[in-house]
C-alpha cells in the first residue's frame, strides 16, 4: 500500500478580514480557510506566485500578524463558489502563540477541502 507523500493538516473554514501588503501593493480580502501553517484568502486581485507579503488577519479577539509567501493564485481563473478568486499563502514567520490560537479554533470548526492540502508547509516561528 502506498502513502500519499503530502501531509495534510486540519484547517478551519472562517471568514475573517485580511489586509495584505507587498513592497508596492495593498490588497484586502477575507479568509476562506486557515490552518496553523497556511491560509486561503479570497480577494479581487490576488498577488502573483512567490510574492512575499505582510499579512494582518482580524480574528475574533485578536490580530494575527505574519509574513507569508503566495503559493497558489487564480489571478486569471474563475471567480465562483467552487473556485473563488484568491490566493493560498504559506506562513513564513508566525508566532507560536498565533499558531496555537489557530489550532484551538480548528478543533471547534474543522472543514474538509483541497484548497490548502497541496501547499508546502515549512514554517518558521518568530
Amino acid at each position: 500500500m502506498s502513502r500519499n507523500p503530502r501531509k495534510k493538516y486540519p484547517k478551519a473554514g472562517v471568514k475573517w478580514y485580511v489586509s495584505t501588503h507587498s513592497a508596492d501593493r495593498h490588497v484586502d480580502g477575507v479568509t476562506k480557510e486557515i490552518s496553523p501553517r497556511q491560509a486561503y484568502i479570497r480577494c479581487k486581485k490576488p498577488f502573483r506566485l512567490n510574492e512575499i507579503l505582510d499579512v494582518v488577519i482580524d480574528a475574533p479577539e485578536r490580530y494575527l500578524e505574519f509574513k507569508a509567501e503566495v503559493v497558489w493564485s487564480n489571478i486569471h481563473g474563475y471567480d465562483d463558489d467552487i473556485t473563488p478568486r484568491g490566493m493560498g499563502v504559506r506562513f513564513l514567520k508566525i508566532s507560536e502563540e498565533d499558531q496555537k490560537y489557530i489550532s484551538d479554533l480548528i478543533e471547534e470548526n474543522p472543514v474538509a477541502s483541497e484548497y490548502l492540502d497541496g501547499m508546502t508547509t515549512d514554517v518558521g516561528t518568530n
